[in-house]
């Protein structure tokens, strides 16, 4: 779906986190980051997601890695997704799709028979100079951490 590959300059990019924070890309600068773009916060797969980075998170961090988590959901829908699964890591609330079509991950998708727009699950691993080492398209929600850290 992403036109964005390995070595691309990852699309600079400002939205608000759950609690109201801008976050910027350049937030991370000299750090690496997992940026993880789900379908909607609450739902199993994406809550499984969540979960396996959640349970790894202190790996992430002793890696140097940060992690930045974002879907269309409203600030108050991310926040009580982080009070119920106590995820560690902010959640961008792009409900205009800034970032979202930035990395142009939205798109027709097809679940059950029915084609509809949404977002397609994809995680950008970024270097510590905003450039894309990681695309991982075929997301396993249960296994994510070992995705991104293989």
């Amino acid at each position: 779906m992403t036109t964005l590959k390995i070595g691309d300059k990852a699309p600079d990019f400002e939205a608000k986190d759950q609690a109201g924070n801008t976050i910027k890309l350049s937030d991370y600068s000299g750090k690496k980051l997992v940026l993880f773009f789900y379908p909607k916060a609450s739902t199993p797969g994406c809550t499984a997601e969540a979960c396996n980075l959640r349970d790894n998170y202190e790996t992430f961090l002793e890696k140097g890695y940060a992690i930045l988590g974002a879907s269309a959901d409203s600030a108050k829908r991310q926040q009580n997704w982080i009070n119920k699964h106590e995820l560690p890591f902010p959640l961008l609330a792009d409900e205009d799709k800034t970032v979202i079509n930035a990395f142009g991950i939205w798109g027709p998708k097809k679940f059950m028979g029915k084609e509809y727009d949404g977002i397609h699950r994809t995680t950008f691993v970024i270097d510590e100079n905003g450039v894309i080492e990681e695309v991982i398209a075929k997301v396993k929600t249960k296994d994510h951490t070992a995705q991104i850290l293989s």
